[in-house]
């Protein structure tokens, strides 16, 4: 999908204690990180989505929507956020998925199981997908690696022609491909 249209799709949330239904098209302009999950009320998945909560500001300071992706219904979204002090921190959409129709697009649906692989797109303003990365679900994500390619990605967008490389951070310097720097990094 990396360089692609990212595949649209209207769906259920659960969102500031309220369903609501959410397109992604209707972001478009903005910034958009889609972490997917296996399931509400398991083990890994808790800690993924409190650290996205502990940096959800931080991600809004860049323009950038977070929202995650399970094959939950939007009811067990709200009772997982009624039940957990640490869910209770999520200020994000928590997108609905018991078709598997958006894991399926995404080609993250684990077809035997009904769930959902472990992964993470970043979304482009224009709807174009700038990063994917899927993982087995028994590894939990880095989410200051995630917020560290956001800011890579919005970098490059805004700076045409300089790319960021090896673990490039805010603020570091960046590069200007050119005849110039062939052999010489």
């Amino acid at each position: 999908l990396v360089g692609k249209r990212a595949p649209d799709f209207t769906v259920k949330a659960f969102h500031q204690n309220k369903f609501k239904d959410i397109r992604l098209s209707s972001l478009k302009g903005k910034w958009v990180v889609l972490a997917f999950y296996p399931a509400d009320f398991t083990f890994v998945c808790p800690t993924e989505l409190s650290r996205f909560a502990d940096f959800y500001k931080s991600f809004r300071e860049l323009g950038v929507e977070v929202m995650s992706v399970s094959t939950d219904t939007e009811f067990a979204h709200k009772a997982w956020w009624d039940n957990s002090s640490v869910i209770k921190k999520i200020q994000f959409p928590m997108l609905a998925d018991p078709t598997g129709k958006i894991c399926k697009s995404y080609g993250t649906y684990i077809e035997n199981e009904g769930l959902s692989l472990r992964a993470t797109f970043i979304i482009d303003p224009d709807g174009i997908v700038r990063s994917a990365d899927i993982h087995d679900n028994s590894i939990g994500r880095s989410v200051k690696e995630v917020l560290r390619k956001m800011q890579a990605a919005k970098y490059v967008r805004e700076h045409g022609g300089e790319v960021c490389p090896v673990e490039w951070e805010a603020g570091q310097k960046t590069l200007r491909p050119g005849i110039g720097l062939v052999g010489k990094i």
